[in-house]
């Protein structure tokens, strides 16, 4: 694992009331899991480095601490995002994707394999890893259908600057189950789930 350098840049500050910020980001994520493929708003932000978004910053402040180790995608690990994680939430960084608890990423750069992180085993597989994707938005993009464990029939969601090759991945992800990563797709402060039961129909 790395360890952090000493502060060279200004820490931005979190949640104006850490306790309270991070029991809505996680009441927000669990929504998301409970009910994937569907947006939901992160309803407190803070104040973040620049190349992550208000959710993502969020996000990392609600469930990271020092016993999850973070992967961080090399386009966004930047002093200020190393700066701000160590402050705020003291968890180690790693080098190899499969080291990570968690992963931050930013679909812009190309994503990385989903066989690159750890999907945990037999015996444990809530070890694996959650993947937090910055995506360029829900909006735009041509809708992909979702089915399984807590969706009625049917949902469809558009993730911006996901490549159709990735829902490939995905399938064999899913094959996987129990074990498999999870992901929570991210855009300014929305955020939607897929846990590694949930099926792509298109």
């Amino acid at each position: 694992m790395d360890g952090y350098p000493a502060a060279t840049v200004a820490v931005m500050p979190g949640f104006d009331d850490p306790v309270a910020g991070s029991q809505c980001v996680f009441r927000a994520l669990l929504a998301a899991f409970a009910h994937p493929a569907t947006l939901r708003e992160v309803p407190l932000c803070c104040d973040h480095p620049a190349v992550l978004e208000p959710a993502a910053a969020a996000v990392c402040l609600a469930l990271l601490d020092y016993e999850t180790p973070l992967w961080i995608d090399p386009c966004l690990e930047t002093a200020g995002v190393r700066e701000f994680l160590r402050f705020h939430c003291g968890c180690p960084l790693v080098t190899m994707p499969r080291a990570a608890r968690f992963a931050l990423l930013d679909c812009a750069a190309g994503l990385r394999l989903l066989d690159e992180f750890d999907c945990g085993d037999i015996e444990y597989p809530e070890r694996s890893t959650t993947l937090l994707i910055q995506c360029r938005g829900f909006a735009t993009a041509t809708a992909t259908t979702f089915s399984g464990p807590g969706i009625r029939d049917r949902v469809q969601l558009a993730v911006n600057g996901i490549e159709f090759g990735f829902w490939q991945q995905w399938r064999k992800n899913r094959q996987l189950f129990p074990r498999g990563v999870d992901l929570i797709f991210i855009h300014g402060n929305r955020i939607a789930a897929l846990p590694r039961t949930t099926q792509v129909e298109t």
